[in-house]
């Protein structure tokens, strides 16, 4: 029987969001923009419901200011290279699963950042999928830099826009309603008219849909079954593979995610260590989904012996938790509300604060 094992990139695997850092590094005020522009992702993908918008595309719209600022592809490989922040036992989790089933990193991450991780964790960049681009290939105008430098300011001094208890357009505030109308005129009219818009048109973000037909593509070239498949992610732009594994039967699990990972995802695990996504790998790869719902049912390091656990696997997991193991819990309708709110808060402290609040 063929298993298929699948995981998002920054969350379940690094602490890093590396686009978030880029633009934190290299350009003015960048962390407000990025953080900006990221809430303007969430309001498009989940609020609005763009038709043919993806979430995470906060990657593609970051683009054209950091072709502003004058970032090329070394510099953001170098970049990658040397801040990769692995969550703990990340390398014994992905040797461990490689072993199991066939294995596949699924991300939105730029792939000068997947590379520099494979690098870093001895994976195989060719069964990874990622937002592919060439920055030093896109043209830009010395008017464009200028004009694209004062945008960048602008919306990184803009209000940050609620989105707690949104459903509508219509429920913003007039102040919020103006600022996602002049985002809408920067982004859809304004730069799509420049030399630089190219990006925004040639670049494909692998979030959303495009992580869940990498999933169907994976699971095509191997011959395998979604049943037989496991998905690991943490954000907004995992909800569609969560829910291609979820109702094909196989397990979808969220590692440290946020509200929408948790809304979307069968299994909620709060961890430091990737232990645990060896740990629950391993049951599902040997014995099946239902063997590891019943381990998760009886968490405890005697449920994990029964299911039969790697020795190697539970001798580390016992030495790093010899009291209490982390929290990994089936997502229910009674549960859902706390899950979110703890793992939420969960997620800020392994991540950091301003890199666990994004969507």
């Amino acid at each position: 029987m063929k298993r298929l094992f699948i995981s998002d990139c920054e969350g379940p695997i690094s602490k890093n969001d590396n686009a978030f850092e880029l633009a934190e590094h290299f350009i003015p005020s960048g962390d407000r923009l990025f953080a900006n522009i990221s809430k303007y992702d969430d309001v498009l993908a989940d609020i609005v419901q763009k038709p043919g918008y993806t979430a995470g595309t906060t990657l593609k719209l970051i683009l054209p200011f950091f072709k502003a600022y004058g970032v090329t592809d070394r510099q953001m490989e170098e970049f990658s290279q040397q801040n990769i922040v692995l969550i703990k036992d990340t390398k014994t989790t992905l040797a461990h699963v490689q072993r199991l089933a066939d294995s596949y990193i699924v991300s939105t991450s730029y792939e000068h950042y997947i590379r520099s991780l494979c690098k870093a964790t001895d994976f195989p960049f060719q069964n990874t999928y990622c937002t592919r681009l060439s920055l030093d290939q896109a043209p830009i105008t010395v008017d464009e830099k200028e004009t694209l430098r004062e945008m960048a300011q602008e919306i990184a001094h803009m209000r940050t826009i609620d989105i707690s208890g949104i459903n509508s357009i219509e429920n913003f505030c007039d102040c919020d309603q103006t600022l996602l109308q002049r985002l809408d005129e920067i982004f859809w009219s304004e730069i799509p008219k420049m030399t630089v818009g190219k990006l925004l048109t040639d670049v494909v973000t692998v979030g959303g849909e495009q992580k869940a037909e990498s999933i169907r593509d994976a699971a095509k070239k191997l011959g395998a079954k979604f049943e037989n498949a496991m998905y690991v992610g943490d954000s907004i732009t995992d909800v569609e593979a969560f829910q291609l594994v979820r109702n094909k039967g196989g397990l979808s699990v969220s590692f440290n995610g946020n509200s929408y990972a948790i809304k979307a995802a069968e299994v909620a695990v709060q961890s430091e260590s990737n232990l645990i996504t060896a740990t629950l790998a391993d049951i599902f790869c040997k014995h099946g989904k239902q063997a590891a719902i019943k381990a998760i049912e009886n968490w405890s390091i005697e449920a994990l012996k029964k299911a039969d656990v790697d020795p190697a696997i539970l001798a580390e997991l016992t030495t790093l938790y010899p009291d209490c193991l982390p929290k990994v819990q089936i997502v229910t309708s009674k549960n859902m509300g706390s899950l979110i709110k703890e793992s939420s808060e969960f997620r800020k402290k392994v991540r950091g604060i301003n890199i666990g609040r994004l969507g």
